[in-house]
């Protein structure tokens, strides 16, 4: 096992030799510097991830003009598309996630708009597959759940307006807050919901057994992790919104959240390992989530019975009716009253008004 390894470590090393003095000498003057730092940062080395000298080269690309960033991405999406080798890709999809984090405006809009002709980042390897020996096979359920990780990471940015993560995103909190406060209701259930479905996909990460320990699956992890406390402080701040305005949400609003609260309940357990660091704003969010649930389901179903009660009223038989003349009034006037106005017990049939505690 061992000789295979170092022979294909070889060989990989040998690749990595001619695809740089390939790039020196066919490429392009203006963007041969370009290629040969994408190379250097995904070798096909399968025990160390990319260096932060050669990210910090390749991220360079995106302070020049657009042309030159439009090429490093389409440079690295060509090598994360045309690669069979589970390190390589690993790599690329490495870079990718740097680009998001820490990359510069025009880098990170080139890779929100590729390919140029629209639609979808073609990040996607459903069908990756590198069976050269058990580790590069593992490898492979990484590589495919990453790249969709990636593509939920891109979707929910659109969706938020920002990079999720991106150091060049990072907001003061009072200002988020200000901003957020702004949002209507179903603006922030449309956040929450993207967001949602960001730590379910994240809870989906491959199991490791022979890349246990493994460089390029600590670096991911750690990537995920920062990514994880980013979407956790975003979720809490429109939750705690959702907070402050729990005594005047729709039915329908309030079913959204609860159901939207209940996901993220359902993937907490997997999330654990994610980070170690900030227990404390960790511990605090999911109480929150607790928190705002129970206090938005109980009122739900508060509300829904009492809904029922009084549509149960509005159908009594028109003897009724005579006795309580005005009654059709009164549950226009409970009805509003979900929003803030008091129940007026004249305008309420008796049975109805006593179930509801009036």
């Amino acid at each position: 096992m061992g000789r295979i390894t170092n022979l294909r470590d070889l060989i990989g090393m040998i690749k990595d030799k001619a695809s740089q003095s390939k790039a020196a000498l066919v490429s392009k003057p203006r963007t041969s510097s370009l290629h040969l730092a994408l190379l250097r940062a995904t070798t096909h080395d399968s025990l160390t991830p990319p260096s932060q000298r050669h990210l910090a080269v390749f991220l360079s690309f995106g302070q020049g003009s657009r042309a030159i960033a439009s090429a490093a991405v389409e440079a690295l999406m060509d090598r994360l598309q045309t690669t069979r080798d589970a390190s390589v890709a690993v790599k690329c999809l490495i870079v990718v996630h740097n680009v998001v984090k820490h990359g510069s405006f025009i880098l990170q809009d080139q890779l929100s708009v590729y390919p140029s002709t629209g639609g979808r980042n073609y990040l996607k390897r459903s069908d990756f597959r590198d069976n050269t020996s058990p580790l590069t096979w593992e490898l492979s359920s990484w590589v495919r759940w990453y790249a969709l990780y990636l593509e939920h990471l891109l979707s929910s940015s659109r969706v938020l307006g920002f990079f999720l993560g991106s150091s060049s995103s990072t907001v003061d909190k009072d200002k988020e807050e200000e901003k957020v406060s702004a949002f209507m209701n179903s603006d922030l259930l449309r956040d929450i919901d993207t967001l949602a479905s960001l730590l379910e996909e994240t809870s989906k990460r491959p199991d490791s057994i022979h890349a246990q320990g493994n460089k390029l699956v600590e670096e991911i992890m750690v990537l995920v992790g920062e990514d994880y406390l980013s979407a956790i402080n975003e979720i809490s701040i429109r939750v705690n919104e959702f907070n402050h305005r729990e005594n005047c949400l729709s039915f329908g609003d309030s079913v959204e959240l609860v159901c939207a609260l209940k996901r993220l309940d359902d993937c907490r357990e997997s999330l654990v390992e994610l980070s170690q660091r900030k227990r404390a704003m960790i511990e605090s969010f999911w109480g929150l989530i607790y928190e705002v649930r129970d206090k938005v389901g109980n009122e739900k179903v508060y509300r829904e019975n009492k809904r029922i009660l009084v549509k149960t009223g509005s159908r009594e038989k028109g003897s009724e009716s005579a006795r309580y003349g005005d009654r059709v009034v009164g549950y226009g006037e409970s009805i509003r009253s979900m929003s803030g106005r008091s129940l007026s017990m004249k305008k309420l049939p008796f049975a109805v008004a006593e179930s509801i505690g009036l």
